[in-house]
C-alpha cells in the first residue's frame, strides 16, 4: 500500500500534468484550432480584463477616449494569453519535478523557470526529470512562434474585413445609412448595379463569420477611424437588403436575400459563440423589432421624395420588411453593445446601454 507521502507525491505530479495539458488546450483553440473552440482560459483573461476596461472607460467623458481605451483591448488581452499560459506551464512543471524528487518548491521553480524560458542556468540529474526539461523548453518556443504565426492571420483578416467598412463609407455615409446607401446607389450606379453589390457582401459576411468565430478576438478589433465599425456596417447593408426587399418596386433580386441570410447566419454563429441568448427563428409580429413603423414609412418618404421606385402598399412593405429585420435585429443591438460601436442609423443607436449613445 503507497504511503501517505507517495500519494501526495503521485497528485502533485497528476495536477502539474492536469495543468499542463489545460493550458496547452487553450493555446492550441486560439492558434491552431480551424473551428471555434471554447477555451475557459481565454474567457477567464478576457473577461476579467473587459471588466477593468469598463471601470476605467466610467472615467472617460467623451465617446472618442472610449472608443481610443476599447481599442486596446483585443491586443492586451492576447498579449496576457502568452504570460499566462506561461505561468501556469511554469507552475505545472514545478509540480511534476517536485513529485519526481527534484528538491524544493523554490528548487523546482528555479527550474521549470531556467527549463521554459531556456535560460539554461539551472540543470538537473536523471532520465525523467531531463526527459521534463526537454520538452518544457520545446513548449515554451513553441508558444512564442505559434504567436508569431497567429499575428499575420489575424491581421490579414481584419484587414479584408476593413475594406469593405471602409468602401461603404463612400456607399453610405458616416455614420452609414441605409437610406444614404439606396440615394446614392440611385444618383450614381442605378439601382439595377445594386445586385452586384448583394453578392460582395454575401462573400463578406461568410468571411467574417469564417474568422470571429476561429478567431473571436477579431470582434473586438476597432476600426482604424473611430467612427467605422464592422457591426454598424453590417446592419446597415441588411437593412438596405431588407428595404430593398420589402418596399423598392424593381425586380427582384435573390442576391438580396442570400446576402440577408448569410449575414443573419454569420451574426448567429458569432452570438453562439459568445453564449448570447436570441429569439431562435423568430416571426413578426410575436416577435417585436427596433424599429418602428414611424421610422420605416419616413425613410420611405425620403426616398420616394428622391424619386425611387416604391411599391403602393406600405403596410405589406412593412410586414415584408419586419419579417426580414426580426431575424438579425436582437442580436445585431447586442453585438453593437458588445464591442462598444460607434454610432450607427438602425443599431447602436438603440443598443441597450450601448456607451457610444450618449456622445451623440
Amino acid at each position: 500500500m503507497l504511503s501517505y507521502d507517495a500519494l501526495i507525491h503521485i497528485l502533485a505530479f497528476l495536477c502539474g500534468s492536469l495543468v499542463v495539458i489545460l493550458t496547452l488546450f487553450s493555446a492550441l483553440s486560439t492558434f491552431v484550432l480551424p473551428r471555434a473552440a471554447r477555451s475557459r482560459l481565454n474567457r477567464i483573461v478576457f473577461g476579467i480584463l473587459r471588466k477593468i476596461i469598463d471601470l476605467i472607460l466610467h472615467l472617460a467623458k467623451t465617446y472618442r477616449v472610449r472608443d481610443a481605451i476599447m481599442a486596446y483591448y483585443a491586443p492586451v488581452g492576447l498579449m496576457l494569453l502568452i504570460p499566462t499560459w506561461y505561468a501556469l506551464i511554469l507552475l505545472g512543471y514545478a509540480g511534476m519535478y517536485w513529485a519526481l524528487g527534484a528538491g524544493n518548491w523554490f528548487d523546482v521553480f528555479q527550474l521549470s523557470g531556467s527549463s521554459l524560458f531556456t535560460l539554461g542556468f539551472k540543470s538537473s540529474q536523471g532520465f525523467w526529470i531531463s526527459s521534463l526539461i526537454f520538452t518544457e523548453a520545446m513548449l515554451g518556443l513553441l508558444l512564442v512562434a505559434l504567436l508569431i504565426a497567429y499575428l499575420p492571420t489575424m491581421y490579414s483578416a481584419f484587414s479584408r474585413r476593413e475594406q469593405a467598412v471602409n468602401m461603404l463609407d463612400v456607399r453610405a455615409g458616416t455614420p452609414p445609412s441605409s437610406l444614404e446607401m439606396l440615394l446614392r446607389f440611385n444618383r450614381i450606379h442605378g439601382l439595377d448595379k445594386l445586385a452586384d453589390y448583394w453578392k460582395l457582401w454575401e462573400a463578406w459576411f461568410a468571411d467574417v463569420e469564417e474568422s470571429h468565430t476561429t478567431l473571436p478576438a477579431l470582434t473586438f478589433f476597432r476600426s482604424p477611424r473611430p467612427d467605422h465599425s464592422w457591426i454598424t456596417a453590417a446592419g446597415t447593408v441588411l437593412d438596405s437588403a431588407a428595404i430593398t426587399l420589402s418596399a423598392l418596386d424593381i425586380p427582384y433580386e435573390a442576391s438580396a436575400a442570400l446576402c440577408i441570410r448569410a449575414g443573419f447566419l454569420a451574426l448567429q454563429h458569432i452570438a453562439d459563440y459568445f453564449d448570447f441568448t436570441y429569439p431562435k427563428n423568430p416571426h413578426y409580429p410575436q416577435d417585436p423589432i427596433s424599429i418602428s413603423r414611424a421610422e420605416f414609412d419616413a425613410v420611405l418618404d425620403q426616398l420616394a421624395e428622391a424619386g425611387l421606385p416604391l411599391k403602393q402598399d406600405r403596410s405589406q412593405a412593412w410586414l415584408d420588411f419586419a419579417g426580414w429585420r426580426v431575424n438579425y435585429d436582437h442580436i445585431l443591438l447586442h453585438l453593437c453593445e458588445m464591442v462598444m460601436a460607434p454610432y450607427g442609423v438602425w443599431s447602436s443607436d438603440r443598443a441597450p446601454h450601448a456607451p457610444g449613445q450618449s456622445s451623440h
